[in-house]
């Protein structure tokens, strides 16, 4: 066994959510490993909606506009009857984009293709995950972590400063510290598969026996390939058969046709939902991100979308701590994404008790756009604010016009891994720090609210100050005569000049 020499954080778990930790702390100059326990990418396609708000996380990942090359919008659902006739609907309500929120359609990208991305993201920032690398123990004290590995070439052991659980539902983390993961098997058990098939036209989300969960079947194609995704119910005892004849003939028998043929499978799972949410995100100097931090039925599209968020929060509290911020920052990881959690499982759930009834319409309550951390301990407002925009709340996007005269978004100034203030008609300009960029809204400042967008969105008065933090929200909205106020917060965050 051999004893390697410390880097900051280990991250176990090479899906979305380890994956977007492991992009945000490369870009911030944070050491870590990122291990994966199988020995290559994940090829299925468990998670294919992509949000509006991950959407806008991946625009400042740098990594949105590859994402929708390889994917595309969700189809119309085509509702089959039994006498073979059909109606078709939109499965997504939709909405025009607004200055403030400018992807307001969820993208339909396969798992496996959104994960190639982001390696792909990541290998340009220098790092790329370790295959066939397992977590197979660890023991934390007060400094970090010790963690055994076992992979191809034996075992090591590792010291870390920090380990990160994105080891998925059945997390090894989780259970190793012997975290509750209570919750609720819904008595639910499906079949997902990605699959080449004959028979049915990719302009449609083909479901056949809707509301009735006996007979219920969709088959959807999957944008940026030749494949379809089958999902079905599926009896909650017994075999299923998941080879090409066993879902053609599953396919047969629910949609009542026979030209409807199975050539291959690409990936298949057959799964028990279920609905769980961790009783803790954070144990001394180790945290749970993703489905090792929640579970839940896969309706609405929520789930790699919550580990994404989870990853995106935690990953520049980590590196804030790593370069001088208090340790109680990284305390609102927990505080900030674990009711958001509980929120999305209760949605999830909803959602499934609509589809047995045979409803799949989704409107803005699966975008996440409205998520924010008001109650949070990093969210400051001197004065307090009544209505408007709060601190906590998702800092919104606004085309606006530099001092050039060339036009610039908000989104293109919050992007990278800095905090941003803006300081809508102030007086007083405020000294530069490290790690914050700062912008003047207004007569004599480098950006100008010609079109009103900022004041629409932001509801500012003048001589305000609004902080945004690296994650896209709002850490503070101070007035000029408070920001005494502010200083102390940037001092809480390691934004000491």
């Amino acid at each position: 066994m051999t004893e390697n020499s410390t880097v900051d954080v280990l991250i176990s778990g090479a899906g979305a959510a380890g994956l977007t930790l492991a992009i945000e702390l490369a870009r911030r100059g944070v050491s870590f490993r990122l291990i994966e326990k199988l020995n290559d990418p994940f090829r299925g396609s468990r998670g294919k909606g992509i949000q509006p708000r991950t959407q806008e996380v991946f625009e400042d990942l740098g990594i949105l506009d590859r994402i929708v090359a390889l994917g595309g919008a969700y189809p119309r659902q085509r509702e089959y009857r039994d006498d073979g006739s059909f109606s078709e609907s939109d499965a997504v309500v939709g909405e025009e984009p607004t200055p403030a929120e400018p992807y307001h359609l969820p993208l339909m990208v396969p798992q496996f293709l959104t994960e190639g991305v982001m390696r792909g993201r990541l290998l340009e920032l220098g790092h790329r995950p370790e295959f066939a690398s397992e977590l197979i123990g660890f023991e934390q004290d007060e400094a970090g972590v010790t963690a055994r590995l076992s992979g191809q070439s034996g075992e090591e052991t590792v010291r870390v400063r920090w380990l990160v659980g994105a080891d998925g539902g059945r997390s090894f983390v989780r259970h190793a510290l012997d975290i509750g993961f209570p919750g609720k098997t819904l008595g639910v058990r499906a079949i997902v598969a990605d699959v080449l098939l004959t028979g049915l036209d990719r302009d449609a989300w083909h479901r056949f026996g809707q509301g009735d969960m006996q007979r219920q079947i969709a088959i959807c194609p999957l944008a940026g390939t030749d494949l379809f995704q089958i999902q079905a119910p599926v009896p909650l005892e017994g075999e299923v058969d998941l080879s090409a004849a066993g879902l053609s003939a599953l396919v047969k028998e629910r949609s009542g046709r026979d030209d409807i043929e199975v050539q291959s499978v690409s990936w298949a799972s057959a799964f028990n939902m279920n609905a769980r949410l961790a009783d803790r995100y954070r144990l001394g100097r180790v945290f749970l991100v993703g489905d090792a931090a929640h579970t839940h039925p896969p309706t609405g599209g929520q789930g790699l979308n919550t580990s994404v968020q989870d990853a995106y929060n935690l990953g520049w509290k980590l590196a804030a701590v790593e370069a001088g911020a208090p340790d109680a920052l990284l305390d609102s990881y927990e505080e900030e994404r674990r009711p958001v959690a509980a929120t999305m499982l209760g949605l999830a759930t909803s959602l499934l008790d609509a589809l047995k009834r045979g409803e799949m319409r989704r409107g803005r309550e699966v975008h996440q756009l409205d998520i924010g951390y008001p109650e949070s301990s990093c969210a400051l407002e001197k004065p307090e604010r009544h209505g408007g925009l709060l601190a906590g709340d998702r800092a919104p996007d606004a085309p606006m016009r530099g001092a050039a005269g060339q036009p610039v978004r908000l989104f293109e100034l919050f992007k990278g891994a800095h905090w941003t203030l803006l300081g809508y008609e102030v007086q007083v300009a405020l000294p530069p720090r490290t790690g914050l960029h700062i912008h003047r809204i207004g007569r004599r400042g480098d950006l100008m609210d010609d079109g009103g967008h900022f004041r629409d969105a932001y509801a500012p008065t003048a001589g305000d100050w609004v902080l945004v933090r690296p994650d896209g929200y709002v850490g503070a909205i101070v007035a000029s005569a408070d920001v005494w106020a502010l200083e102390a917060y940037l001092a809480n965050v390691g934004l000491t000049g």
